[in-house]
């Protein structure tokens, strides 16, 4: 106990300098928040490394860009400073004195956002003549967007912003007349999500187009490979599952634009489904619930016939090989087998056009507000709504499968 004493005062010591330096460290990202939310330019850039030329290079394009937007909310908390937020490269000790610091960045668009959205920043600060600066972000190279983790567009380059009737554009190496015709997609798709979906929502969209895949693969934090040939993704998508609202749609630009008129109201009204219904869909909702509730409503409007809408499944049919069961999760995994993946969509559509169809689209909206209520067991939710348990909802679903694909 003696031992334990003699030690406690410079323990104390020691976690009051911590602490200390952990509030510089903090009035410096609050100063900056507080330039974000200012529309102070120079505030701004005065909490960031003047021999930094590089980063500060790109700090002005992010704050111009951030201008552009109609940000009511911006504030950073430090989570973890030092080795506990990330290494950083070893210099020799012959440079001035860094931290790395991880802090939880929560930011607000106004009209678009119904609480603030919450990301992580990884910085690196710089001290120098007794003064704290940002000097990078990432780990340590000072490259724009070089942290870890998932990017933001408006650290991607110089951004274009359009407003819609209903929707926020936000575009990065794309021409404005690209950008004012998505507006014109998501302002058309609001309506047809919205009677699909006859429950209270924003009824706004906030799209966002990258100029590459490679450049889209960083917005939502994956291998570009995994977004190849994918029209557009709403965040919180891609075969998993998210925390965060998905309330941003990101446009693939090596596929979108390829789509014609129709095709891309029907990607279009999909994702905006997908934001709708984003207050009620939870880790308990299955995806061939949530991926085949936007495809149903992007189809609603659609005269193709099933085979047309179906082809892989159809062609499945044809052969004799009717699926025995619905899709699971993990088959909606946009890096998996691309087949697969459609055949999963096609399946989900296929489901809720059944229930719409035999029970009403009262009673598919019913049962997928329960099915965001269920804490995973379906079975009940199903049997509830629909009067029967998934087994009987499966038997039906191969029948109808059977009736409308297959030529028969």
């Amino acid at each position: 106990m003696a031992v334990l004493l003699a030690f406690q005062p410079g323990c104390v010591e020691r976690d009051r300098d911590g602490a200390a330096e952990r509030g510089l460290l903090q009035a410096v990202l609050d100063r900056q928040a507080e330039a974000v939310l200012a529309g102070d330019r120079e505030a701004y850039l005065a909490t960031v490394d003047p021999r930094a030329d590089g980063y500060r290079d790109a700090q002005r394009t992010v704050f111009g860009n951030l201008a552009r937007l109609p940000i009511d909310h911006w504030s950073y908390r430090v989570t973890a400073t030092g080795e506990d937020a990330f290494p950083l490269p070893a210099d020799g000790g012959a440079g001035p004195r860094r931290i790395a610091v991880r802090a939880e960045l929560r930011y607000r668009i106004g009209g678009y956002d119904p609480a603030p959205v919450r990301d992580v920043e990884h910085l690196t600060l710089t001290e120098r003549e007794g003064r704290w600066y940002v000097s990078s972000d990432g780990d340590g190279d000072g490259a724009p967007g070089g942290r870890r983790g998932t990017q933001q567009l408006w650290e991607q380059g110089e951004m274009t912003v359009v407003r819609g009737e209903r929707s926020l554009v936000l575009g990065v190496g794309r021409p404005e007349f690209d950008l004012r015709a998505l507006a014109d997609d998501a302002d058309r798709a609001v309506p047809g999500a919205d009677e699909a979906w006859p429950r209270r929502w924003p009824r706004r969209v906030l799209v966002q187009a990258p100029a590459t895949l490679e450049r889209m693969a960083g917005l939502l934090g994956g291998p570009p490979s995994s977004y190849r040939g994918i029209a557009a993704v709403t965040t919180g998508e891609a075969g998993g599952r998210s925390t965060a609202p998905a309330e941003r749609i990101v446009v693939n630009p090596e596929a979108y634009w390829l789509l014609g008129e129709e095709g891309r109201r029907i990607v279009m009204t999909h994702e905006v489904t997908h934001v709708a219904t984003r207050e009620h869909t939870t880790e308990s909702t299955p995806l061939w619930l949530s991926e085949g509730f936007a495809d149903w409503a992007a189809y609603r409007e659609v005269d193709r016939s099933p085979a047309r809408i179906a082809p892989l499944l159809d062609d499945a049919v044809r052969d004799g090989e009717v699926p025995r069961r619905l899709p699971t999760d993990e088959e909606f995994a946009f890096a998996g087998d691309a087949d697969r993946l459609a055949r999963s969509y096609e399946s989900g559509w296929l489901l809720c056009r059944m229930v719409a169809q035999r029970w009403g689209e009262e009673k598919l909206v019913e049962l997928y507000l329960a099915a965001g209520e269920s804490g995973g067991d379906i079975d009940p939710v199903v049997r509830e709504v629909l009067g029967t348990g998934m087994d009987g909802l499966t038997e039906r679903w191969r029948e109808y499968v059977r009736r409308e694909l297959g030529g028969r």
